[in-house]
């Protein structure tokens, strides 16, 4: 069986903008050409696409950094550069994106085809025929592209089964899921048997159907990560209604309802919305001797609480209720709407705006211990890889863009110097008050 990958980290590398060009008409009767340089083609951006075909992020193990292509350069005639192909990524149904550097999750890729751009490819740089104006006919002024964005995420997958079943090891969820679909899940009496959710579909004699997942089983604490138990917690999330198995063979008939209620506490503690699903109760094993006594008991202890779930009596060996069940189960489906797949502390940060500004100013001011005033911070840093330094126009055009952003007043601020060298990433030059 394939290994079950439910949480995988990815990095995402945007196709940075073509550069513009700067160019000027040079035909044989025109002797003063004006400016004729083309714009940059725009970058590829990175798409994440549902595939229903896809049920695990196994392709991510040994494929974590994705690089959409760079859009053309400008060319001379006014001809504007080719766009870039945005790099599409096919993912399972289900996937939840989150953005590892800010905790903000970008989407939640449920429907069959729909799609999500995590990193839009940078805008392609202008050519000088638009800098062209009244005072400056022919401008030696041209843009280099725009970086792409790039992004370092976490995918996660939460399965999509319409029922989920619920119970410690061992209580026969995978037993009763191999009877009623066609999954062929590894079975066998020992504790956490079932290290990925099985999915299987259940096909009832009138035409409904539902997916349905075995949940491996849950032990106390689960819910703050012991054991096995608080990977899989997610994928009960999708889930409309919930089976809860309870092993009727137990030799320990107080067992039963401490498990009961263990399972239980260990839901709610990871969400209490999920105790609001239906829930039916599946008493199994009823095939075995000390069942009919378990049974009792357990209703007895049941009794005393406010709360009367329905309970099933099934064996899944000698097919005892199972059909029953079944259609229960659907009529229960039937009436039961979808639930937020997320949680309400993740809910909040779903409607992330990508084009969202940030707190973060437009510069910082640093100082090297040689004395080097270093510029840095997002719209800066921008600003300059689209700043193309080989014309004089391009380097004039910048530093007026510093002055109005503020950069000259600060330095003075903070006492530079004529002649002192401020640095910006790798370029260097001297201040001229």
């Amino acid at each position: 069986m394939a290994t079950f990958v439910d949480q995988i980290k990815i990095e995402v590398h945007a196709g940075k903008g073509g550069n513009g060009m700067v160019a000027f008409r040079r035909e044989k009767y025109v002797p003063n050409g004006g400016p004729a340089g083309g714009d940059g083609g725009r970058g590829g951006s990175i798409i994440l696409k549902v595939d229903e075909g896809l049920r695990t992020l196994m392709d991510f193990r040994y494929h974590r950094i994705f690089k959409a292509q760079n859009g053309q350069n400008g060319m001379s005639k006014q001809m504007t550069g080719a766009a870039a192909e945005d790099t599409v990524i096919a993912v399972p149904q289900g996937t939840t994106v989150r953005d590892l550097d800010s905790g903000r999750i970008l989407g939640d890729l449920v429907e069959q085809g729909q799609t999500l751009v995590v990193a839009k490819g940078g805008r392609g740089g202008r050519g000088n025929m638009r800098f062209a104006s009244a005072k400056n006919p022919a401008p030696e002024i041209a843009e280099n592209g725009e970086p792409g964005e790039e992004r370092n995420l976490e995918l996660e997958l939460k399965m999509l089964a319409d029922v989920g079943l619920v119970g410690f090891p061992s209580v026969g969820k995978s037993t009763l899921l191999s009877v009623v679909t066609g999954a062929k899940p590894k079975i066998a009496a020992y504790e956490f048997t079932t290290l990925v959710p099985n999915l299987g579909m259940v096909m009832l004699p009138d035409g409904r159907d539902f997916a349905m997942a075995d949940m491996p089983g849950l032990i106390d604490g689960a819910s703050k990560g012991v054991g096995l138990g608080l990977q899989f917690l997610r994928h009960i999330e999708r889930t409309r209604v919930l089976l809860h198995l309870v092993d009727m063979g137990s030799q320990d008939p107080d067992q039963v309802i401490e498990r009961y209620h263990a399972i239980n506490h260990e839901l709610a503690n990871y969400d209490p919305e999920l105790l609001k699903r239906p829930q039916i109760v599946v008493a199994t094993k009823m095939d075995l001797p000390e069942a009919a006594t378990n049974l009792e008991l357990f209703k007895a202890a049941l009794a005393q609480e406010a709360h009367q779930p329905e309970i099933f009596e099934i064996s899944a060996v000698t097919h005892q209720g199972v059909q029953e069940l079944m259609k229960k189960t659907a009529n229960l489906l039937d009436q039961t709407p979808a639930f937020d797949s997320l949680r309400h502390d993740e809910a909040e940060s779903v409607n992330y705006n990508f084009e969202a500004t940030t707190n973060e100013p437009d510069f910082t001011i640093d100082r090297d211990p040689d004395g080097t005033w270093v510029l840095s911070g997002a719209k800066l840093e921008r600003l300059f890889k689209m700043t193309d330094l080989t014309h004089e126009e391009s380097q004039l055009r910048f530093a007026r863009q510093l002055r109005h952003m503020g950069v000259d007043e600060a330095l003075r601020a903070k006492g530079i110097q004529d002649g002192d060298l401020v640095r910006i990433e790798d370029f260097a030059f001297e201040f001229i008050q």
